[in-house]
């Protein structure tokens, strides 16, 4: 399999007012982030809020995704969860499996597992389906952090174990995999704050929440990192860092919703137990837009 490098986008689910799906503005923001040179597409992960989404919703929002990708990009799909016998039948369910470049599964949250259980739900999963498996490390919404170790046993252990979203927020984590792990295993940044590092250190890219707000200028920062451009590479990164700042502020998607909507891409509509943006943050962010971006 061709390895994925570049900029992923962890796309939003847009709301309407009365909290369903805005479809609409979903396709609006799918194409603006093709238009502006992101490399692929991840569905279906935190910033969409996944876990308050009906199952319908989900396949919904798939198919309109897919629909105005029309198979420009190699799209990624989130399927985790902390039941490993109900993820496994999940990925089983799907009809065309060859329509997802891959599966990216979090690691199994509120259990809190030991790294061996870590091992053996992924394990589990890898050697029960046929899908090639990104795994998603965020320790501060699991729980439980994925070792250097486990991860680096993963990787070898099973090829259909692609790759990881590293969301550690540890950069020595990163590191350590880099260091010692197989040619054809990819390290993926997971925080826009040291993707830059990452890349630098060797990994391949970022799926980032702040890309389909500024989809070109993180494109460009990844291009010139992974080309040795370091200077270029932070300028730009230092341009909008106020930006990414703010989007985490008062919690991820709210933040970006907020942005997003600033830019005329969709509402910031959430679903609770999330809240919407406050006025504050949005005027840090249209002040920050003014003074800062170029």
């Amino acid at each position: 399999m061709k390895k994925l490098y570049g900029t992923g986008v962890a796309l939003v689910t847009p709301f309407k007012k009365d909290g369903k799906v805005d479809f609409n503005g979903l396709e609006k923001l799918v194409k603006y982030v093709i238009d502006n040179n992101v490399d692929y597409l991840v569905a279906l992960g935190t910033t969409a809020e996944t876990a308050t989404l009906k199952k319908e919703e989900k396949w919904d929002i798939v198919k309109c995704i897919q629909k105005a990708n029309y198979k420009q990009l190699p799209l990624i799909l989130g399927i985790g969860g902390n039941n490993t016998e109900d993820v496994i039948k999940k990925i089983n369910s799907i009809k065309n499996l060859s329509d997802f470049y891959a599966i990216l599964s979090v690691s199994p949250y509120y259990n809190r597992p030991s790294q061996e259980g870590v091992y053996q739900h992924f394990k589990s999963i890898s050697c029960c389906t046929e899908a090639d498996i990104i795994l998603y490390n965020v320790p501060k919404r699991t729980g439980s952090n994925i070792i250097p170790d486990t991860v680096l046993r993963l990787a070898y252990d099973f090829k259909n174990i692609i790759g990881i979203k590293e969301a550690s927020g540890n950069i020595l984590q990163s590191y350590k995999i880099l260091e010692k792990k197989p040619e054809n295993f990819s390290v993926i940044s997971g925080d826009d704050f040291i993707t830059l590092p990452v890349v630098l250190g060797g990994g391949e890219g970022v799926i980032s929440v702040i890309a389909q707000g500024f989809p070109k200028k993180i494109s460009n920062m990844i291009s010139l990192a992974r080309n040795n451009n370091v200077k270029k590479a932070f300028s730009i990164f230092y341009n909008i860092i106020k930006i990414i700042d703010l989007i985490y502020e008062e919690g991820n998607p709210t933040g970006i919703k907020t942005f997003l909507d600033i830019i005329g891409i969709c509402n910031s509509y959430v679903r609770l137990p999330l809240l919407v943006g406050t006025p504050s943050l949005r005027e840090k962010m249209l002040f920050s837009l003014k003074k800062n971006i170029k």
